[in-house]
């Protein structure tokens, strides 16, 4: 089941409807104990480092541990899949990437709903590229392209270099060190703006007008956590996106600070899913 668009934005904007007095006693003493965060991905990557300096953020604000805990597999369902069937106290958050919007449509035997089964917390960052934004580009400018699969970003850097292949749609976190040597050349970035890490190298939209494509990362919930600790943790998330040195931080890997409230984050979220599912459907990708 895959609900309208609308009535995901109705959910994203509140929680569930607990009494006023429990919620705001709840919030009050919120964190009381550790706070799990789950990543979907293995450890040393660009979204377990968002996370990592989001998490270390957040323990030193709250006066609690921010636990980054690494579950990769499946695309990231099996880290979202843990969140969804947690106790909805704010004490299990997710590491939420638009892999998780592309999955909705790609896997078609998921045990959970994304739109349904989570509730936005913060974006967190948004930086660039992953595979599916060949297939956007190839729609969009109208080209063909042969696809390579590969197993990951190294060995196809290496086949890069090499000139086994001609062109990567990589995320900059793993190329950046590449470009800096010489060993690699940028063509443009897939975000609607240029990088300020590469303040030279245009955007795919400055020759293909309209196209954009970020991955993005953003910390979300169980559906029914309490508003008032979504919000707890969504000031605190915006103050981290605000300071100096994160900003820093988060651009060196070519990274764009995505602040906002909840409902920014759900609309994100939904109309994410909304674009990959017409590219995937487009391209006829399917799910290994």
């Amino acid at each position: 089941m895959k609900l309208p668009r609308r009535r995901f934005l109705q959910l994203a904007a509140g929680a569930a409807a607990l009494p006023a007095v429990s919620r705001t006693a709840r919030a009050d003493t919120y964190p009381s104990r550790p706070v799990h965060i789950i990543v979907g991905y293995a450890a040393g990557g660009p979204t377990d480092l968002v996370a990592r300096l989001m998490g270390q953020w957040l323990s030193e604000r709250f006066g609690q541990q921010f636990i980054i805990e690494n579950r990769p597999g499946a695309g990231s369902n099996i880290a979202a899949e843990t969140v969804v069937r947690a106790a909805p106290d704010g004490y299990t958050l997710l590491e939420l990437t638009n892999a998780s919007a592309v999955n909705v449509t790609l896997y078609k035997n998921l045990n959970f709903n994304l739109i349904h089964d989570v509730t936005p917390v913060a974006g967190n960052v948004r930086g660039s590229a992953a595979d599916i934004y060949g297939a956007l580009f190839k729609m969009m400018a109208g080209v063909d392209l042969v696809t390579v699969a590969y197993r990951g970003a190294a060995p196809a850097l290496i086949d890069l270099i090499g000139g086994q292949v001609q062109v990567m749609f990589d995320p900059l976190s793993s190329s950046i060190e590449h470009i800096k040597t010489g060993r690699l050349r940028p063509l443009a970035v897939t975000t609607a703006t240029r990088l300020e890490v590469l303040p030279d190298i245009p955007t795919v939209g400055d020759f293909v007008p309209g196209y954009e494509a970020s991955s993005w990362n953003g910390i979300a919930a169980p559906k029914n956590t309490p508003a008032e600790i979504v919000d707890k943790l969504n000031k605190e998330i915006n103050a981290a996106l605000a300071d100096p040195k994160m900003k820093a931080r988060l651009a060196e890997f070519g990274g764009i600070v995505l602040a906002g409230s909840p409902s920014d984050f759900g609309r994100l979220i939904a109309d994410e899913t909304e674009k990959w599912a017409k590219v995937i459907k487009y391209s006829g990708m399917k799910s290994d």
